[in-house]
């Protein structure tokens, strides 16, 4: 007894109880990735800061469940990193302290003492594809791709699940696109579709905002400029790990604006799915640890509507994915 009861005193809120649960959570773990069975188990990472941190300190959490609190990482063990990325890159070692963690219910941050941020910050890329949905094809009478249209938006470009959608003074037709995005967890070039979801950390919400005056007719209709404002990549509110989703090619996935559903569909009508996506681009460029994809808009955007609608100063945005999540922007 006073051997344990001295370990309690040394050791950080999670270490005692994770060295009890590693193997029964590790035992219990079901996935698809095939360099381990915990990384694949059913979880919602978040990153987050505690309300009034001068600091701006950032922390890896795991959910617990709905409406419940987010459990600190480096409270529970120290040797955890304390961006999404860095945890990302640790792999099979930071999902199973992640497991043990939520297994243990200690170090729990209420709700209310935290603000939720993107659940990545900083990565390498961020791919997007376009013209993914055969329904958006359809909306604007465009041939179903061939193959996959990847272009890009700068890092700096993503900002968390509430935060503000700033409005650029050299745009007149600010639009929304609700999308789903998918977070690699695992370092591959010329990745076979066949491993392709081995790669895959998990799945998040998007809102791909667009400057339709920039995307299709200034700067010789490149997109790049249109899609890379600041502010213009809202992700969250969580990273849902692949084994939290049962299809996730079969999601209802919807945006609204001030409370009126503009895009409604589901992941089914997506064209290239996301293991095609994973293999096309790691034939071009390294996919590592915390890369982000968006993977096409649904129809219902307002540059297709009649006439056209376009964000103004204080509408609100909110993108649905079912099974996982929502994110709520203001546009100021």
């Amino acid at each position: 007894m006073l051997r344990v009861h001295l370990m309690k005193m040394i050791l950080p809120c999670g270490y005692l109880l994770g060295f009890r649960r590693l193997g029964a959570v590790c035992s219990a773990a079901t996935g698809r990735g095939r360099r381990g069975v915990c990384s694949a188990a059913g979880m919602r990472l978040v990153q987050f800061c505690r309300h009034g941190d001068g600091s701006g300190g950032v922390r890896v959490g795991v959910e617990q469940a709905e409406g419940q609190g987010v459990i600190d990482l480096k409270a529970f063990d120290p040797t955890m990193p304390t961006t999404m990325r860095e945890f990302l890159e640790m792999g099979e070692k930071g999902m199973e302290c992640a497991q043990r963690a939520l297994s243990s219910g200690q170090c729990v941050v209420a709700r209310s003492e935290l603000k939720l941020l993107s659940p990545v910050t900083a990565p390498e890329k961020v791919v997007c594809v376009g013209m993914n949905y055969r329904d958006h094809c359809l909306e604007q009478n465009a041939p179903i791709p061939a193959e996959p249209i990847v272009f890009n938006k700068f890092p700096s470009a993503i900002t968390g699940p509430h935060d503000d959608i700033l409005l650029p003074e050299e745009s007149q037709e600010v639009d929304w696109e609700v999308e789903l995005a998918f977070v690699i967890g695992r370092k591959g070039k010329h990745i076979k579709e066949e491993d392709a979801l081995s790669h895959v950390a998990g799945f998040t919400v998007a809102n791909d905002v667009s400057a339709r005056d920039w995307q299709m007719r200034r700067n010789g209709k490149q997109w790049l400029l249109g899609k890379t404002f600041d502010t213009f990549c809202p992700l969250g509110p969580a990273l849902v790990t692949t084994g939290s989703v049962k299809d996730v090619h079969k999601l209802g996935i919807r945006c609204l604006v001030n409370g009126k559903a503009v895009q409604d569909s589901n992941t089914e009508q997506m064209i290239f799915r996301t293991e095609k996506l994973v293999a096309w681009v790691s034939r071009f460029v390294t996919l590592v640890p915390g890369d982000v994809f968006l993977t096409g808009t649904p129809p219902g955007v307002g540059v297709f509507q009649k006439p056209p609608v376009f964000l103004k100063k204080g509408d609100v945005v909110e993108c649905q994915i079912d099974e996982i999540g929502a994110i709520r922007n203001t546009v100021v």
